[in-house]
C-alpha cells in the first residue's frame, strides 16, 4: 500500500473543470469506503501502467480489507460536492513513526495542489492527535510527481527502500511558539 498515485495523465485536459466548487478534506467515514476504493483502482492505473505491473496492491485490495483500515487508522478525505475527489491514509506505530500511504487524487483535479493540501492535513492530524514524531512514505522510483511533491514539503530519501520504490522520511516540525 506504499504507493503514491499522483502521476499526471493524458486525460489531464479536463483537470479545469468543477474548480469553481470548493475541495474539503475530512476524516473519511466508513461510508466512504466504497468511493475510496474505486477512487484508488482509478488513481493506480497509470502507475501500474508505468510499471507493467497490474498486481500491485491497490488495485487487488479488497473492500473489507480497506474497511479494515479505516477502522484501524488516520484516513482522510477529499470532496468535491458528495463525491471523494482525494484520500490519504496513515498509521503510527509506538515510536510516533507515522506511515503514510495511498495519497490518491482524480485524475482531473491533480496539479491543483490538492495533493499537498491532503498531505500537510495529514501530518498535521498526526502530530496533534496522534503524537507522531516522524512521517515516513514510500513511492515509486519512476513517480517524479510524487517525488517531487514528497521532497517540496522536506521529505528525503532514507538508506532503506523496497524494490521498485523509494522511502522518504522528515522528522515533525514544533510548532511555533506564540506567546
Amino acid at each position: 500500500m506504499g504507493r503514491w498515485a499522483t502521476r499526471a495523465t493524458e486525460g489531464d485536459q479536463g483537470r479545469h473543470a468543477h474548480m469553481g466548487m470548493s475541495v474539503t478534506i475530512a476524516t473519511a467515514g466508513e461510508d466512504d469506503a466504497e468511493q475510496i476504493l474505486k477512487l484508488q483502482y482509478l488513481c493506480y492505473q497509470g502507475e501500474a501502467e508505468l510499471y507493467g505491473d497490474y498486481s500491485i496492491a491497490p488495485l487487488t485490495q479488497s473492500l473489507a480489507a480497506l474497511r479494515a483500515e479505516l477502522a484501524a487508522g488516520c484516513v482522510l478525505v477529499a470532496r468535491l460536492g458528495d463525491e471523494v475527489v482525494g484520500s490519504v491514509r496513515a498509521s503510527v506505530d509506538t515510536s510516533g513513526v507515522a506511515t503514510l500511504a495511498a495519497l490518491i487524487v482524480h485524475p482531473r483535479l491533480r496539479r491543483h495542489g490538492l495533493g499537498g493540501r491532503l498531505l500537510a492535513a495529514v501530518e498535521e492530524r498526526l502530530a496533534a492527535e496522534h503524537s507522531a514524531q516522524r512521517f515516513r512514505l514510500s513511492v515509486g522510483r519512476r513517480s517524479e510527481v510524487a517525488l517531487r511533491l514528497c521532497r517540496g514539503r522536506g521529505y528525503a530519501a532514507t538508506a532503506g527502500a523496497e524494490q521498485g520504490l523509494v522511502t522518504l522520511e522528515k522528522a515533525v516540525e514544533a510548532p511555533a511558539y506564540v506567546g
